[in-house]
């Protein structure tokens, strides 16, 4: 009871402390992102080629939203290289009119509670050491109070991102409310059971890609209409082929294509434009291909 207690104050500091859940209207073109684990050179890939980025890594993207989806870390060698990538290409885009909306993935709220065991090697390296890397990821730290600003759920212009998915538990309640859960949730003490970190909560959750489509599509019908939104967009659970997925008639689009090393250098993001939601792959020349995911 105590910790409950504890938590629902935190919850509340956070939302006063904390601005609202990213948001753009009429944006005139999205561009989503799934898991990119540690791996630098493939999202700079991707970024340049779906024409946010030049050959230099700054923004060149205009008026345009990406969202990442979370999971920038693990896995690979490039933690602090990526997460200071896309807190400087926000800088720039909000400068260009655009704006880039990194959300929180499990794997980084694991890192900031300590849980270590899909970190590479290279990685600590790059941070100059373990101890160097803990500090960084404290909550005084650099990339530690970077990551605790981030939100985990953002909902723009009909389309609702997360990294895993929210559930309808989860969709009752404002987007700053749940924000603000993990925020106060990632600092918690081990003991404090928080469901918004559990397998049901939006970090984790991926009933929307693996169950059966009567049941999830049920359930993502309530959850969009206690959200007021149209679509879900989700990364979390790798599409071991590259390619995106779209379920329940154009309204859950899964984008973890497996862009990082690990999961086979695949190179793929979802562009909106209005109502239209278009598949963007990058070909060996460097072209993109499309492919319209939009309902018919």
């Amino acid at each position: 009871m105590i910790w409950a207690l504890l938590l629902a104050t935190a919850c509340r500091e956070s939302v006063e402390a904390s601005e609202t859940a990213p948001t753009k209207r009429d944006a005139p073109r999205i561009v989503a992102l799934g898991d990119l684990h540690a791996d630098y050179a493939q999202a700079t890939k991707v970024l340049a080629g779906v024409g946010l980025i030049d050959v230099e890594g700054h923004w060149v993207g205009g008026k345009a939203v990406l969202v990442q989806t979370g999971d920038v870390m693990d896995r690979g060698p490039d933690s602090h290289k990526l997460i200071r990538f896309l807190a400087r290409l926000a800088t720039e885009a909000e400068s260009a009119g655009g704006q880039v909306v990194p959300l929180l993935g499990n794997h980084e709220v694991m890192n900031l509670r300590g849980d270590w065991r899909y970190v590479d090697t290279a990685d600590v390296q790059q941070y100059g050491g373990r101890e160097a890397r803990r500090q960084s990821l404290a909550p005084d730290g650099e990339d530690g109070k970077y990551l605790r600003s981030l939100s985990a759920v953002a909902h723009i212009d009909g389309t609702v991102f997360v990294h895993g998915g929210v559930h309808p538990d989860f969709a009752n309640r404002p987007l700053d409310e749940t924000n603000a859960a993990i925020r106060a949730a990632i600092d918690a003490p081990a003991a404090l059971p928080a469901a918004v970190l559990g397998e049901q909560g939006p970090l984790w959750y991926r009933g929307y890609v693996l169950d059966p489509e009567p049941q999830a599509c049920a359930r993502l019908a309530e959850a969009l209409d206690q959200l007021k939104a149209e679509r879900m967009v989700v990364g979390h659970t790798t599409q071991r082929d590259g390619v995106v997925r779209s379920r329940c008639e154009g309204r859950l689009f899964a984008i973890d294509v497996g862009i990082a090393g690990p999961y086979g250098h695949h190179t793929g993001a979802l562009e909106i434009v209005g109502d239209a939601v278009t598949a963007l792959y990058l070909d060996p020349d460097g072209s993109i291909r499309r492919q319209s995911l939009t309902p018919q």
